[in-house]
C-alpha cells in the first residue's frame, strides 16, 4: 500500500522536477519544430480557425477595438464572431516584441510557433505538478514525458496551432490541480479563477468546468472540512467570470447569446455559487443531508430553471438556429465536433485509448493507495470520468481527457517498468519495456498507422477522381489567387480563412455558426443550379468565384449535388456569366464574374 504525502498547501512544482520538465519540453519542442518546419516556413495553418485567429490578432493590433472580434473582411463587413480576446493576448504580446525586428510575415511565423510551445511547457509543468501531488516524483517525471506523446494533446498544442483549445486543456489541468491541493480558501479561489477563464475563452469548457465543480461539491459532502475550498471555488468562478465577461465584451456584455458567456449563463453560475454556499451551512449533519442540500440548492434543476427563465433558447444549444442545409452539409461534416460513434475507427481509437489506460491506472492507484492520497486519486478519477464522457460526445474535447489521464497512465507505466526490470534475460526485458511504453501511449501507434494510410491513399484517390486535373491537397493552395487584383472572392467556407489571412482579398463567409445566412448562401450557391447560383453570386458583389478540387468541402458539395454549380464547374462546363481565369502554378480554379454589380469592398453590408 502506498501512503501518498499530503497535498501541498499551494499547488506548485517540486524543484526536483524542473530539470526534467525543461529537458523534456526542449526535446519535444525541437522535434515538433523539425516535424513542422515545412508548415512553419510556408505558414500552412493546421486549421481554418488558426488563420482566423491570426487575422483577429492582427486586426486588433491594427486598430480594431478590443471589444470588436467581428471579421470585417467577410460578408461585406458584417460577420460576427463569438471568440474571446483572452486567447489573443499571448499571441499579440509575442508579435509586439517581434515586429520591431522582423517583417510581419516572419513575426507571424515565430509567434505562431513560440506561443503553442509555451502552452506545451505550461501543460507539461502542470502535468508534472499534478502527478507529484497525487503520487511521487518518479511518476511525475514519467507523466510529463508522456504528454508530448499524446496525439489529441499534440493536435491542439503544436506549432501554428494558436486557437483556444490548447489553453482550455491547460486551464482544466490548473483547476484540477488546485482542487486536489489542500482544501483551503486559497486553492478554491485558484480553481475558480481557472474555471472562469476556461469558460470565458470558450463555453465549450463548461461541461468540464461543471464536472470539476461537482467533484469539489461532492468532496465537501464527504468531508465537510472542505467548506472553505468549495465556497472559494464557487464564488470566485461566478465573480471572475462576470468580471472577465465585462472586460472582454464591453458594450455587448448584456447581449443574450448561447454560444459564449452571457447574462443567462452568468445567472446560472450565480445561482450555483449561492446554492453551494448555502448548502455548506448544513455542516456537520449527515452525508445524505449534505447531498440533499447540494441537489436542492445548486443541482441541475435549479440551474436549468434559471437558464430557462432568462434565455430559454439556450436550452436547445448554440447550433439550434442552423437551417437544414447548413446543419447537414457543414455541422455534421465537422468531425471534431461529433461524438465518438460518428468517427472513423482509427481516430476513435486515438481519442479514447489513452483515457481508458489512464482510467485503469487511476483506479488501480486508488485501490492501492492509503491515507490522504486516496482522496486525491478518487477526486481525479471522478474528474477524468467526466472529461472522458465529454470527449465521447465531442471529439475535440479529447485533449483535456488525455491530459487528465496522464497521472494514471504514469502510475501504471511505472508498475509495468518495475516488473520489466525484474526480468533477467536482456531481450525479454527490452521487449517488456517496449510493450509498457506502447500500452500507455496507444494513440501514437494508432496515429502512425492512420497517417501512413492517409498519405498512401490520398494522392492516388485524388488523381483518380480528377483524372487530368491537379488536385488541391491543402487549404494554402488557394493562395495562388493572390495574383488577382484585390477583390471580393466567392469561395468555399474552409478555404476563406486562409484566403483572407494571406492575401488582400475579401470573402463571403466561413464556418462560424453565428452567420447562418452567409454560410447558407455559400453552400446553397455551390450546390444549387447555375441559374440560381448566378443570382446569389452577383447579389453578393463578388468579382471572382474560387474553389479547390478534391478538398473535403468541395467533395461534399459535388457528391451532394452532382448537377450543382461546383460539380459542373469542376467537370469543365462553361457558363456565360463566368470566365475561367488561369492561376499559374496552382491547382486552384478561378472564374471572373461577368456583369457583376461590382459592390464596393467596404461600406454597407451585403446581406443574404
Amino acid at each position: 500500500m502506498i501512503d501518498a504525502p499530503f497535498p501541498s498547501a499551494t499547488p506548485k512544482l517540486d524543484t526536483r522536477l524542473w530539470p526534467t520538465v525543461l529537458g523534456g519540453w526542449a526535446l519535444a519542442a525541437i522535434v515538433l519544430c523539425l516535424a513542422y518546419s515545412g508548415a512553419i516556413a510556408t505558414l500552412r495553418f493546421p486549421d481554418p480557425d488558426d488563420a482566423m485567429r491570426l487575422l483577429e490578432v492582427r486586426d486588433w493590433l491594427g486598430g480594431q477595438s478590443w471589444w470588436d472580434v467581428a471579421q470585417h473582411r467577410l460578408n461585406g463587413g458584417d460577420f460576427a464572431m463569438h471568440w474571446s480576446r483572452l486567447v489573443d493576448l499571448p499571441i499579440a504580446a509575442a508579435m509586439l516584441v517581434l515586429d520591431p525586428f522582423f517583417s510581419t510575415d516572419t513575426a507571424n511565423r515565430i509567434a505562431m510557433t513560440v506561443v503553442p510551445l509555451i502552452t506545451l511547457l505550461t501543460l507539461m509543468a502542470l502535468v508534472a505538478a499534478l502527478t507529484r501531488q497525487v503520487s511521487d516524483v518518479e511518476r511525475a517525471k514519467l507523466a510529463l514525458l508522456l504528454a508530448p506523446l499524446s496525439v489529441p494533446i499534440l493536435y491542439q498544442i503544436r506549432p501554428l496551432r494558436i486557437d483556444h483549445h490548447g489553453w482550455q486543456i491547460v486551464l482544466a489541468m490548473a483547476a484540477t490541480m488546485a482542487l486536489l491541493g489542500r482544501a483551503n480558501l486559497r486553492n478554491g479561489i485558484l480553481a475558480g479563477l481557472a474555471l472562469a477563464t476556461l469558460v470565458t475563452i470558450s463555453l465549450e469548457g463548461l461541461p468540464v468546468a461543471v464536472t470539476i465543480t461537482a467533484v469539489g461539491a461532492l468532496a465537501w459532502a464527504w468531508d465537510p472540512s472542505r467548506r472553505a475550498a468549495l465556497i472559494g471555488l464557487a464564488i470566485t468562478f461566478f465573480v471572475a467570470a462576470l468580471m472577465l465577461h465585462i472586460a472582454t465584451r464591453g458594450p455587448g456584455a448584456f447581449t443574450a447569446v448561447c454560444d459564449a458567456v452571457s447574462p443567462g449563463w452568468l445567472a446560472v453560475l450565480g445561482v450555483a455559487a449561492v446554492g453551494l454556499s448555502v448548502a455548506t451551512l448544513i455542516g456537520a449533519r449527515s452525508l445524505a443531508a449534505r447531498l440533499g442540500a447540494l441537489a436542492a440548492g445548486a443541482g441541475a434543476g435549479a440551474c436549468v430553471a434559471t437558464l430557462a427563465f432568462i434565455t430559454p433558447e439556450c436550452l436547445r444549444g448554440p447550433f439550434a438556429s442552423l437551417d437544414p442545409l447548413v446543419y447537414n452539409l457543414w455541422y455534421l461534416k465537422v468531425s471534431e465536433g461529433l461524438p465518438i460513434w460518428d468517427q472513423m475507427l482509427v481516430p476513435a481509437i486515438i481519442t479514447i485509448a489513452s483515457p481508458v489506460v489512464g482510467l485503469l491506472g487511476t483506479a488501480l492507484a486508488l485501490r492501492r493507495t492509503s491515507g490522504v492520497g486516496r482522496e486525491s486519486w478518487a477526486m481525479l478519477l471522478a474528474i477524468l470520468l467526466g472529461a472522458f464522457a465529454v470527449s465521447l460526445m465531442v471529439q475535440r474535447a479529447a485533449g483535456t481527457a488525455n491530459a487528465l489521464a496522464l497521472p494514471g497512465a504514469a502510475w501504471i507505466l511505472l508498475a509495468m517498468l518495475e516488473r520489466a526490470r525484474r526480468i533477467v534475460p536482456v531481450l525479454p526485458r527490452i521487449l517488456a519495456t517496449m510493450l509498457a511504453l506502447i500500452v500507455v501511449s496507444p494513440g501514437i501507434v494508432a496515429g502512425t498507422v492512420y497517417s501512413v494510410s492517409r498519405s498512401n491513399a490520398l494522392p492516388g484517390g485524388a488523381v483518380t477522381q480528377l483524372t487530368d486535373r491537379v488536385a488541391c491537397t491543402k487549404f494554402s493552395d488557394v493562395r495562388g489567387i493572390a495574383i488577382l487584383p484585390p477583390s471580393v472572392i466567392f469561395a468555399p467556407l474552409d478555404l476563406t480563412p486562409d484566403l483572407i489571412a494571406t492575401t488582400k482579398h475579401r470573402g463571403i463567409a466561413s464556418g462560424y455558426h453565428r452567420n447562418v445566412a452567409a454560410m447558407h448562401r455559400v453552400i446553397a450557391t455551390f450546390t444549387g443550379s447555375p441559374k440560381a447560383a448566378e443570382a446569389m453570386i452577383i447579389a453578393s458583389g463578388a468579382q471572382y468565384v474560387v474553389g479547390c478540387p478534391a478538398l473535403d468541402e468541395t467533395e461534399i458539395y459535388k457528391h451532394f449535388a452532382p448537377n450543382g454549380l461546383w460539380a459542373r464547374l469542376e467537370r469543365g462546363e462553361r457558363f456565360a456569366w463566368l470566365t475561367p481565369v488561369p492561376i499559374a502554378g496552382s491547382p486552384v480554379l478561378a472564374w471572373r464574374v461577368n456583369n457583376s454589380s461590382r459592390a464596393p469592398l467596404s461600406g454597407a453590408p451585403v446581406r443574404p
